[in-house]
């Protein structure tokens, strides 16, 4: 039974908060949940109820609710240096930040200007992007490409490089004309390939969109091997081989928004090390602070920013901040979270509890009759549930297969938050194989309990 404090808090929840990404008339049913507490994969709410977060807290926390030493490195920093302007002005924690990621990001890319959240860095990497091709003697280049189905963030400028209409589609007016190209579809293939015998045919779409657009492109932004919000959609590194040579040969930036795919998400510590190439541009954030602080970092190379650096007079700086750039306390907690991937071998140990993730849950799923796809990399694991297994027909969105699963799962402490009919797997690194063995029963159990 809910205490009385708990049930006011819900009240006054309701009565004040409009929460992110929700229709709020479906909270007059599923009431917000008040979590008090985290530990390791597991959050506690008011009652005493655990639920294990199987999606990190929206794919930010990287290392576990409450990590000890994360948790040591921002209570020390908070008694030296709460903020601190970031213009003319700096600190030891982001100097030292900096070193430690130039150890682990693609070779090449050197210069880090921070900001506070995902969308805010692609919003500087396209500016950033615009203003180069501008100021190296390109004013033609006024226009960005995208994939289809890809997500940038929420931001008017994040929204214009994304094409998911759930997001975006009713600011249309708003938005920027941008060029999409067809991303890769590997479950749904419009070549007929499979994941096996695909020889990225599909990338014939890119090259006739560089063709014809290629000369007023300044930038191509793109979400390397795995789309996110499209609904954990994953494609051949190959493809971003080709794509990076593309931009090459037409004088376009490649930008890679990394938000998502960062620090170890899909198996490597970029997903741009699968295909071994260096971006341009690189957007980092969510697993940044290891799900602690607001922080994002535009990371580039010195040929972009050289193009930025000359007199006062000359009008070439680049004219663009956040309040909370570079803060401290931020800073401290991703200083943490590099250390921890570094010298804890956190990456090497998630290689190993990714297979028997993916072992399990293809024994416990891949023959179910709504299963289309189950699709990994990394930790990540993708359940693709359809109407018709064979023609991969898939359920109609009015019935809310996902939404309904999400609910089931919740009741059995289990926070599977799909994308559509996508439920997927996104853990911290640090998940043991007991809690993958509870997760996948909870997602199982309600499976079946939703659509048998």
């Amino acid at each position: 039974m809910k205490s009385i404090e708990n049930m006011n808090l819900v009240e006054k929840d309701l009565k004040y908060i409009w929460h992110p990404c929700s229709q709020m008339k479906d909270y007059e049913e599923l009431k917000p949940i008040v979590i008090e507490r985290g530990d390791g994969v597991y959050l506690y709410d008011k009652e005493g109820n655990s639920y294990l977060d199987i999606v990190s807290s929206w794919w930010c926390n990287l290392l576990g609710h409450c990590n000890p030493v994360i948790n040591d490195k921002i209570k020390d920093q908070l008694d030296q240096l709460e903020h601190v302007i970031f213009a003319n002005f700096t600190h030891e924690p982001a100097i030292k930040l900096c070193e430690a990621l130039m150890e682990i990001i693609p070779k090449g890319l050197s210069k880090f200007n921070f900001s506070d959240n995902g969308s805010a860095a692609v919003e500087c990497a396209l500016k950033m992007a615009f203003q180069y091709q501008y100021q190296t003697g390109h004013k033609e280049k006024t226009r960005f490409m995208c994939f289809t189905d890809g997500y940038h963030g929420e931001t008017i400028g994040a929204l214009s490089v994304g094409s998911l209409d759930l997001y975006a589609q009713i600011y249309n007016p708003m938005l920027m004309d941008t060029i999409r190209i067809d991303a890769p579809d590997c479950y749904r293939c419009p070549y007929g390939k499979t994941r096996d015998s695909c020889q990225v045919e599909c990338f014939v779409q890119a090259e006739k969109a560089f063709e014809k657009h290629g000369h007023e492109t300044c930038a191509m932004i793109v979400e390397p091997i795995l789309q996110g919000a499209a609904g954990m959609r994953m494609y051949p590194s190959r493809y971003l081989q080709k794509l990076r040579a593309l931009c090459d040969e037409y004088g376009v930036l490649l930008i890679a928004d990394e938000i998502a795919t960062g620090f170890g998400r899909t198996g490597k510590m970029f997903a741009c090390d699968h295909a071994e190439i260096t971006p341009d541009i690189m957007c980092v954030s969510k697993g940044l602070t290891g799900g602690y602080m607001p922080m994002a970092i535009t990371i580039t190379n010195n040929q972009i920013y050289e193009a930025f650096y000359a007199e006062y007079k000359e009008g070439k700086a680049f004219m663009h901040s956040h309040t909370y750039s570079g803060n401290p306390l931020a800073c401290s907690a991703a200083l943490a979270v590099v250390n921890i991937l570094k010298h804890d071998q956190v990456l090497e140990k998630a290689t190993v509890r990714a297979a028997y993730l993916n072992r399990r849950i293809n024994e416990a799923l891949l023959h179910h009759p709504h299963v289309g796809e189950i699709r990994n990399i990394g930790l990540i694991n993708a359940v693709e549930l359809v109407k018709n297994k064979e023609t991969k027909e898939p359920f109609s969105s009015e019935n809310r297969v996902g939404y309904q699963i999400y609910k089931a799962a919740l009741k059995k402490g289990l926070i599977l938050r799909p994308l559509g009919d996508v439920l997927y797997f996104n853990p911290p690194l640090t998940i043991d194989e007991e809690e993958l063995d509870e997760a996948i029963d909870s997602c199982v159990s309600a499976i079946n309990k939703v659509i048998g």
